[in-house]
């Protein structure tokens, strides 16, 4: 079993629980924690010498001067520099795992699960709004881990047919990673094209406005045709 908890929380005996039950874990550490690096000589993470690019793994040292969580791993990296862009700090990560590669790959499964709780929550379906509990939330949550699937499959047919600018700014100035999740844009895209029916007079009145954009119309309804042939 595998826990990933983004920051340090008080309490020492958690640690020590979850090593008896073998339970992996990954604990994201701020940059002014201190560890012991030698008998009472404690050193702040931020003065360990990373720079972009460097990496490294501390093994069995005790953390924090407060709540003193001891024999436990640190492992540290900062990503190199990524078109020109580097991260602003670097990660530090309290952890059992026994590798910095192991600990590193535990930590980034971390970004993918935020995603998909945002995508049930706010980014998507709203689930925290319903308000729900017992057996109608977990039916409820049945119906979006299916929805979910659907939109997830949906996205992915419109990026393989190069749609996905349509439906969503996926590009950002300054910015690397993707702006959109494969699950954004098949709900989206949905969305995007029903509004055909409702908005349809509008359209044709801003062509008839605008003919030098004709082109540029006619492109975003053969794009509205594609999708509405995938779904």
């Amino acid at each position: 079993m595998f826990c990933c908890i983004r920051k340090l929380a008080g309490g020492g005996a958690a640690p020590a629980l979850l090593r008896e039950r073998k339970v992996y874990f990954c604990l994201r550490l701020k940059k002014n924690h201190f560890i012991e690096k030698e008998k009472d000589i404690y050193i702040e993470l931020q003065n360990l010498g990373l720079s972009p690019g460097i990496s490294m793994f501390i093994q069995g040292v005790k953390v924090t001067k407060s709540h003193g969580f001891a024999n436990f791993n640190i492992a540290g990296k900062w990503k190199d520099k990524v078109k020109g862009i580097i991260s602003k700090e670097p990660w530090f990560i309290l952890t059992n795992l026994d590798t910095l590669d192991e600990a590193i790959s535990a930590y980034k499964k971390r970004f993918c699960i935020e995603e998909m709780f945002r995508d049930f929550k706010s980014g998507g379906y709203c689930l925290e709004d319903t308000q729900v509990g017992g057996n109608r939330l977990i039916s409820l949550i049945i119906l979006i881990a299916i929805a979910y699937t659907s939109a997830t499959f949906f996205g992915r047919e419109i990026k393989d047919k190069g749609l996905q600018k349509y439906v969503g700014r996926v590009k950002e100035f300054g910015r690397y990673e993707r702006r959109h999740s494969t699950f954004y844009i098949g709900l989206y895209g949905t969305a995007w094209v029903n509004f055909t029916t409702s908005c349809w007079d509008l359209v044709l009145e801003l062509l008839r406005l605008t003919p030098n954009k004709r082109k540029y119309y006619q492109r975003g309804i053969r794009a509205m045709e594609l999708i509405l042939s995938t779904s």
